[in-house]
């Protein structure tokens, strides 16, 4: 008996973005993705390679421009709708660099950010049942949620802070921008596990990386190498093997032959 795939929960298709401010450069240059639910799919490359525009670009961030192409989610195309609506429909995007915002304490930006998720503001009662088993599912201590937002946090802390708003919001297509980058190996496996607590079935994981280590604790499903804004080669979790093991440049090299042979 065959096995039953789900239906996509992203699909990219041909995508082109460039700078809003800089209309000539365009970053992406025809990428087609689908993650399904239940998928992790790791989307690794060189600095500058487009990672982070095309995450940005799917999350509807205003300092990009889709030139061509669509972003559909559960098979609807949102290519054109604004980015507060792409998360009530249950996308998430985690910032590589999270910023402070002194005075507005982590429990306040749950509850504004739940009510506009959901529609309504949870009660008092409901909302702090659900924030402790998040706290407890996460193994943080209930201080945590009472400070300000990546007020003084340390690099793991700021990235704790955003697996739980991603734990909280409940989104259905988590894309975590380079979540490992400047962790050291314990914040690494703390934030990681935390990943993989609150992954399930019906969660599709975009996860970005430079770096194969935050993957000997999620697993991927699919890993793709993005070079130049176009994926250049998709294959398993060994395939993240292979470039900690040789770096980029066989991958890359291996594109060159293909392209020399096919101008010639």
């Amino acid at each position: 008996m065959s096995e039953t795939v789900s239906e996509p929960i992203l699909e990219v298709r041909d995508l082109h973005v460039s700078i809003a401010d800089e209309p000539d450069v365009q970053i992406v240059k025809g990428v087609d993705l689908t993650v399904r639910a239940g998928e992790v799919h790791a989307l690794m490359g060189p600095n500058g390679s487009g990672k982070s525009t095309l995450a940005n670009a799917i999350a509807g961030s205003p300092a990009y421009v889709i030139d061509s192409g669509q972003v559909l989610f559960h098979g609807e195309d949102i290519t054109e709708l604004a980015p507060d609506a792409r998360g009530r429909l249950g996308m998430f995007l985690s910032f590589q660099y999270p910023t402070p915002i002194p005075g507005v304490t982590m429990v306040n930006l749950l509850r504004m950010a739940i009510k506009a998720r959901r529609g309504e503001e949870p009660s008092a009662r409901d909302f702090l049942s659900e924030l402790r088993e998040t706290l407890q599912t996460l193994r943080m201590d209930e201080d945590f949620a009472r400070r300000y937002v990546n007020d003084g946090f340390s690099g793991g802390e700021k990235k704790r802070a955003e697996i739980l708003q991603l734990g909280m919001l409940k989104p259905e297509l988590a894309m975590l921008d380079e979540t490992d980058s400047g962790l050291d190996v314990d914040a690494l496996r703390t934030v990681a596990e935390g990943v993989n607590a609150l992954h399930h079935p019906g969660m599709g994981i975009l996860l970005i990386t430079h770096y194969q280590r935050i993957l000997n604790y999620i697993t991927p499903d699919r890993v793709h190498v993005l070079f130049d804004g176009r994926i250049v080669r998709s294959g398993g979790a060994q395939l993240a093997h292979e470039i900690e093991s040789g770096g980029y440049d066989p991958i890359l090299q291996e594109l060159g032959i293909a392209v020399a042979a096919a101008a010639s």
